[in-house]
């Protein structure tokens, strides 16, 4: 039988990862566990060979969700909604306000932490981020963390296309640079922490929606190569030399038409652990419909053959003016796929929000959306391990 505490073999396992991998480490756990033990740690092979536990768990728990439905996420959440602003003294979200429950996926945004502020692009404090963040954690909630950097060369905005990545690569001008920018976003990561001290796990989700034009880092702004290149010196850098071992990397596109387009900028099964695609409704419902399924029914064969969960990253209509929209439009073209989990985008001013808040058009619709047993809310997350 099992007889020596679980704890001492999680302190064994992080020391002999260092020396021999994780798969070795799994095949020596396994010699030494009985069969009824055999699940309680599956060491996952993700990205970083050094994760945490806690890391691989969530990986694990990714992978699992499918098996349920799909949970329901919502960008800034707790920071923000329509008609109020997290002072540090209340925890509250328009999700649930409407629904009676909070996201089962929460979205945070680190753009400008590079810069060393205070608060990030969309004013939310970053003392206060991680405070949510933690809280989230706690509730068994789900964290993915996008950042939208600064141009490092003309200092404007993510969304400012001169052209940068090659300067930013390991012999460019710019290289220490970036550096820099890593080490303050490594010390953001590093410092989200439980009660106990563990490090917190976080899908991060950088540089996506590179197949559009509109980011110094998208399409036309930089080659296939120089993107791939700064993708995996972004993740070695973090996780070798800033020891940041809490994440699981997103690959995320803007939504596309083929297999080819989706994997143009894909920089290896070995630095992705999860792929996405973001895709809103600009236009017409049969266009968003046409849009869901092309992109889906490619990425679920793409997730199949490279064996990686796969999710709706970013998804959402404005306003919401449609009555049914969540029940009859978005439910009925995602729920026959085996996504992880649909982010729906923040909700900022009253005429820019994803999520329906009290009196909203799509409440009564989205309270509905809410009841339906494959979409999963927090408190039905819970129960997946």
């Amino acid at each position: 039988m099992f007889s020596v505490n679980i704890s001492i073999y999680l302190i064994q396992i992080n020391m002999l990862k260092k020396f021999i991998g994780a798969s070795g480490v799994f095949i020596i756990f396994a010699m030494h566990s009985c069969k009824s033990y055999k699940n309680v740690i599956k060491l996952t092979e993700v990205v970083d060979t050094n994760a945490t536990i806690e890391t691989r768990n969530l990986f694990q728990k990714i992978q699992n969700i499918k098996d349920f439905g799909y949970a329901f996420g919502h960008q800034d959440a707790t920071s923000y909604g329509i008609g109020w602003k997290n002072d540090g003294k209340e925890y509250r979200s328009d999700v649930n306000e409407v629904s009676g429950d909070f996201p089962a996926v929460y979205g945070f945004e680190i753009g400008h932490i590079e810069l060393g502020d205070i608060q990030n692009l969309d004013t939310v404090n970053f003392v206060l981020m991680k405070k949510l963040i933690r809280k989230a954690y706690k509730k068994k909630g789900i964290i993915t963390i996008s950042w939208h950097p600064d141009n490092p060369l003309s200092k404007k905005s993510a969304w400012d296309t001169t052209q940068v990545v090659k300067y930013v690569l390991k012999g460019g001008a710019f290289h220490t640079k970036y550096r820099g920018w890593l080490f303050r976003v490594a010390d953001f990561l590093n410092d989200l922490k439980d009660k106990r001290g563990n490090a917190i796990p976080v899908i991060f989700r950088p540089y996506h929606e590179m197949n559009g034009s509109w980011f110094w880092w998208g399409e036309g702004n930089c080659s296939t190569e120089e993107y791939q290149q700064l993708w995996k010196e972004t993740i070695d850098i973090l996780s070798n030399e800033y020891n940041v071992h809490n994440l699981l990397y997103a690959y995320s596109v803007n939504t596309f038409q083929t297999k080819d387009e989706y994997l143009k900028y894909y920089p290896g099964d070995k630095y992705v652990d999860i792929l996405g695609v973001d895709i809103y409704q600009h236009g017409t419902v049969d266009d968003f419909v046409i849009a869901l399924q092309t992109d889906l029914n490619i990425l679920s064969e793409i997730s199949k053959e490279k064996n990686k969960p796969f999710a709706l990253t970013e998804a959402g209509l404005n306003k919401i003016n449609i009555d049914n929209w969540w029940t009859h439009i978005l439910d009925k073209n995602i729920s026959g796929y085996d996504i992880s989990w649909a982010l729906f985008w923040r909700n900022a001013w009253p005429n820019h929000y994803f999520v329906p808040f009290s009196g909203a058009t799509s409440s009564a619709d989205f309270a509905n959306f809410k009841k339906l047993p494959h979409v999963l809310f927090l408190k039905d997350i819970k129960k997946i391990r």
